[in-house]
């Protein structure tokens, strides 16, 4: 209010302070969702040996990924004598809380689809080690894409540019490596994290597109024909 926005009335306030409430009562209940079952279930036997490790990482994870959150908010609210930048989180702790929630996700569904699913006895054909290795390269890609994401929202760095393939009239922007050391740009220069975003994307819809089409020449289950299916599906709408 006092930097940015004079004239927000209390309503305006109660708007994005609910947001945030929920946001954080949410997390809460996932919380919840995670550790009041673990510790049923632990308490009855029912957990092996190994699933109480992966019960443990995860309800660990949750309680990290909230302990992030506060600390990405509170660099938000911190004085900032020296920047005449309007307030906004670091966008390091912003991709750290991005990263750290896409790791307790993808951790519980193949924690739980790995329970639910019976893992098929496939003959390890050099066809499928290149397809596992390829998909694990991929999935790196986009996890790593992703995280530029958290960036270009820290820094609203997608208020920059807004035309493609170009960026305004030119494929490279003259300011791309503006500041100084050279390192400091694609972390904190608005156009070169756009700009890496646009590259990384680009670079994530040919990797999955390229695993698709590879998996055609494979003779694979039908779950695993479905799931490389949509992951194109999903890639392409995204």
């Amino acid at each position: 209010f006092n930097s940015l926005n004079h004239d927000m009335t209390l309503t305006e306030f109660k708007f994005i302070w609910y947001m945030e409430y929920s946001h954080r009562m949410w997390g809460r209940a996932v919380g919840l969702a995670y550790i009041l079952p673990a510790a049923y279930f632990w308490h009855r036997g029912w957990l092996s040996r190994p699933l109480k490790g992966c019960v443990l990482a995860l309800c660990g994870l949750v309680c990290f990924q909230g302990l992030l959150g506060w600390y990405m908010v509170k660099s938000g609210l911190e004085e900032k004598p020296d920047s005449y930048d309007i307030p906004r989180v670091s966008q390091y702790r912003l991709a750290a809380h991005l990263g750290s929630a896409l790791v307790l996700y993808s951790a519980s569904l193949w924690t739980g689809l790995s329970l639910l699913l019976p893992r098929h006895k496939l003959p390890e054909t050099h066809q499928l080690l290149r397809l596992r290795q390829y998909a694990h390269g991929t999935t790196a890609l986009i996890f790593l894409t992703a995280l530029s994401g958290a960036f270009v929202a820290g820094l609203d760095a997608g208020l920059v540019y807004n035309s493609f393939p170009k960026m305004g009239e030119r494929w490279i922007p003259d300011d791309l490596l503006a500041f100084s050391p050279m390192l400091r740009n694609i972390f904190e220069n608005p156009t070169t994290v756009q700009f890496d975003h646009r590259i990384l994307g680009i670079a994530s819809v040919t990797a999955v597109t390229a695993l698709y089409l590879f998996s055609r020449k494979i003779p694979l289950p039908r779950r695993t024909r479905m799931a490389v299916t949509s992951l194109l599906a999903v890639a392409c709408m995204q």
